[in-house]
């Protein structure tokens, strides 16, 4: 089958995208499926072999099958931690948005599955006129919504779908992450997202302290994956 993709979105920054994208390609791939995840910009980078390189973008690289080269999952790593439009301003760097399609490309043609992880929420700027719903729509206009769990997300998330909706793109599920241990009724605000979202839940992630992944976290529906 061809190649499907999912652009990863969040109700807003610091929500685990990254920690829910790396859960979902171990729950792909143990379904059978290719899966490789891809971050086409990331800001906040270190210089670790002679060039700079994101902390999310290697966790992605490090959960793929097959394993794609770093400069494909990340055409574009930014140093400045900020908001990436900042941050490409800062390096002096111009964004090339038809070498992140092609980056896309590349990891298509090897897998059944690529996830691209945006950058905050969804209606942040990927890059100088390049929206989320832009790059969701070249990849077909499927979105995954990560759902930090805490007090007000239930707003958080009926808006961005809402918007994603209203942007010509389609939710093709949620996963829900417990960022706040804390927040003691994060399973009744599960029940309550379940029957608001227009879309399956693909899993609710455990709070864990160090942002790590455990594998094993997600079970995904059968009729999900068929429909892949």
């Amino acid at each position: 089958m061809s190649a499907r993709s999912f652009l990863v979105t969040g109700t807003d920054t610091g929500i685990g995208k990254t920690h829910s994208s790396v859960a979902l390609l171990h729950a792909l791939r143990a379904n059978g499926l290719r899966a490789v995840g891809m971050k086409p910009i990331a800001s906040g980078c270190d210089w670790i072999d002679g060039r700079w390189r994101n902390e999310d973008a290697l966790a992605l690289q490090a959960a793929s099958d097959p394993r794609p080269d770093y400069g494909d999952i990340n055409p574009v790593a930014l140093p400045e931690p900020t908001a990436p439009t900042l941050a490409a301003i800062a390096a002096g760097v111009t964004v090339d948005i038809a070498e992140l399609y092609s980056a896309h490309a590349r990891l298509a043609s090897n897998a059944d599955v690529v996830l691209v992880e945006g950058a905050g929420g969804w209606d942040a700027p990927l890059a100088e006129g390049l929206e989320h719903q832009d790059f969701a729509r070249q990849l077909g206009g499927a979105v995954v919504l990560v759902v930090g769990l805490k007090l007000g997300c239930l707003s958080h998330a009926r808006l961005t779908a809402r918007a994603i909706e209203a942007d010509g793109c389609r939710l093709a599920g949620w996963i829900g992450n417990r960022i706040d241990p804390a927040f003691s009724r994060a399973d009744d605000y599960v029940g309550l997202l379940t029957d608001a979202l227009p879309a399956p839940c693909l899993g609710v992630l455990p709070f864990v302290a160090d942002g790590s992944v455990l594998p094993a976290t997600l079970s995904l529906d059968a009729a999900w994956i068929a429909s892949l």
